[in-house]
């Protein structure tokens, strides 16, 4: 009732291609973190331009911290997938919620999903 095997080979490239996506997102924070670290330290003085350059330098900062948690928690989901897709491969694409397969179509866009979209969730 699972994935055929055209399927598991789809789903499996997307799940690699979606980690190496989230790992890029990734190491770009890193980078970026790395670089202001590396200018602030080369900066005579840490007074910006504007006063308003500092509320933006400082909202810059937030919205990356929170990209880079959500692409962290996006990287456990799909660790978790693809540990699930190689240990327990009959049972990837089942919903969790109704024992039912999960729509191919959805399977494609969010290959970690594990539960189905349902009429409750509309």
């Amino acid at each position: 009732m699972g994935l055929n095997p055209e399927e598991r080979q789809r789903i499996e490239l997307r799940l690699h291609d979606e980690r190496e996506r989230v790992l890029q997102v990734l190491r770009r924070f890193e980078e970026g973190r790395e670089n202001s670290a590396a200018e602030a330290a080369g900066d005579i003085s840490e007074y910006p331009f504007h006063v308003a350059d500092r509320g933006t330098d400082s909202y810059d900062q937030e919205m990356d911290m929170v990209l880079a948690q959500r692409a962290s928690r996006e990287l456990e989901e799909i660790d978790e997938a693809l540990r699930r897709f190689y240990e327990e491969p009959d049972r990837f694409g089942i919903c969790e919620n109704t024992g039912e397969p999960i729509p191919m179509e959805r399977l494609d866009i969010v290959p970690w999903t594990r539960t189905c979209i349902t009429q409750d969730a509309v």
